[in-house]
């Protein structure tokens, strides 16, 4: 699209919030509702869609996409009109005579920015919030996720007139467009390199922003762990979309004397899961492009491979790989590795781990695999981490009760249920005061009564 049409559609959108259309809140439920009958309506083209962009399954495409989103639908539609409503406050006995209370309202016109590797969850889940917050919303889809991106600009133009909400396809020059444009608050989803480019265009003119990032998360394995349901479920995190998670488990750390056998059960979990040639199995999906294959492939030491580690360049796939011997220098532990790649460190103490985590960037999950809850409350109290399971992986991210989002390099500010609606408001603080009484004492001259009554109401 044109730079003139995106500045059109913009301002189109800013004169659409300013008109109020947006305030009501019956008027937000009932697009909220169009929009989770457009997203049943259309589940078999967004499931072939994410079967195009990343070889996802029907199954794997409703758990970990379209059904979280009609999750969050269902949440907002249920507590959309509670969030929006003014809430009272105690009003300190100096303002007396007056009522204070938090009115939240809407940002204005926001901007979405959703990454590709899940292009429908992470698309439709803020702009949920947005519009149960009130807003407007320009939605820019990844371009690497061309088919999901296709399909959810005509979902959503079937719902939303276009100064309501619009979905902007395309590439670089659309997203540098976009940022060039004067919205209330960006919303992004994406890497960390591109994420310090969207809070450097949104310091320009001082738009706040929300990023959720990514980082190397840590799952942590100590020797009262039960091995084989923590192999099944490290599994199944790590190797969901190939590895495309941002909360996936980075890399393994593991207590020393549990090592062997850990390694035996994921080895013996792979297997289970994914059977004895991943490659040729229809529901594995696949990686994004060749440059990500590419990077993926130079990040895997055949010398450190202990199962897996072969790969079709033609069908973009690489075998759910296990590193063993791996050590903080290696090129696999310096970035994200965001695929199927899974390395395995060590320590001897547990109360070794927070030494170790300490300096590194802070991740945006942190798992815990132990059975011993003292070592889960001081890895949960000491470690810093944007959220986390505690025996599981990935699956907190899947609750609308809790906000998702990262800390430091993993991201800034959350979303989901309540925290979703907040993202994209702004809580109003105001007090009315009433005029039927009026204290003298703030008002000059001073005097030493006044200065004996001011400090018996402010205290």
């Amino acid at each position: 699209m044109q730079t003139e049409k995106i500045q059109e559609l913009v301002t189109g959108q800013h004169h659409f919030f300013a008109s109020g259309a947006t305030l009501d809140v019956n008027t937000r439920l009932q697009y909220l509702r169009k929009l989770r009958a457009a997203i049943r309506s259309h589940e078999a083209e967004l499931n072939e869609a994410l079967r195009k962009d990343l070889g996802k399954s029907a199954s794997e495409s409703y758990m970990c996409e379209v059904g979280l989103a009609l999750s969050e639908l269902t949440h907002m539609l249920r507590h959309t009109r509670r969030y929006a409503a003014e809430k009272r406050v105690p009003t300190p006995l100096a303002q007396y005579v007056s009522r204070s209370f938090v009115k939240p309202s809407p940002c204005g016109t926001v901007l979405i920015m959703s990454p590709w590797n899940y292009p429908v969850l992470l698309t439709l889940d803020p702009l949920i919030d947005a519009v149960a917050a009130g807003n407007t919303a320009v939605v820019k889809p990844s371009a690497y996720s061309p088919a999901s991106g296709a399909v959810l600009a005509e979902m959503i133009g079937e719902v939303f007139p276009k100064e309501y909400a619009a979905v902007i396809t395309g590439g670089r020059a659309e997203n540098q467009a976009l940022l060039d444009q004067p919205f209330d608050k960006i919303f992004f989803t994406g890497s960390q390199a591109v994420g310090r480019e969207v809070l450097r265009h949104a310091a320009e003119r001082l738009t706040p922003a929300v990023l959720e990032l990514g980082g190397k998360s840590p799952c942590v394995v100590d020797e009262s762990a039960n091995l084989s349901l923590a192999a099944r479920r490290i599994v199944w995190g790590k190797f969901l979309n190939c590895g495309q998670t941002c909360v996936a488990p980075d890399y393994i750390l593991c207590q020393e004397s549990v090592k062997p056998a850990l390694l035996e059960a994921l080895v013996r979990e792979i297997r289970r899961q994914f059977g004895a040639d991943p490659l040729k199995r229809v529901s594995y999906g696949h990686i994004v492009s060749e440059k990500h294959f590419d990077r993926l492939m130079g990040l895997i030491d055949p010398a450190k491979v202990i199962f897996g580690g072969r790969n079709d360049r033609s069908a973009l796939r690489i075998e759910p790989t296990v590193l063993d011997g791996v050590t903080w220098e290696d090129a696999v532990m310096q970035e994200e590795i965001f695929g199927p790649v899974l390395p395995v460190l060590t320590y001897e103490k547990i109360g070794d781990v927070p030494a170790m985590l300490a300096d590194r960037p802070k991740p945006l999950a942190l798992y815990i695999f132990s059975e011993n809850r003292a070592h889960c409350r001081m890895l949960t109290e000491v470690c810093r981490s944007g959220g986390g399971c505690i025996n599981d992986t990935v699956i907190h991210l899947a609750t609308s009760a809790m906000g998702f989002g990262g800390v430091g390099e993993s991201g800034m500010g959350s979303y989901h249920g309540r925290r979703g609606f907040e993202a994209f408001s702004h809580r109003k603080s105001i007090v009315d005061k009433k005029t039927w009484m009026d204290l003298p004492m703030r008002y000059q001259p001073y005097t030493a009564l006044h200065d004996r009554l001011i400090r018996m109401f402010i205290h």
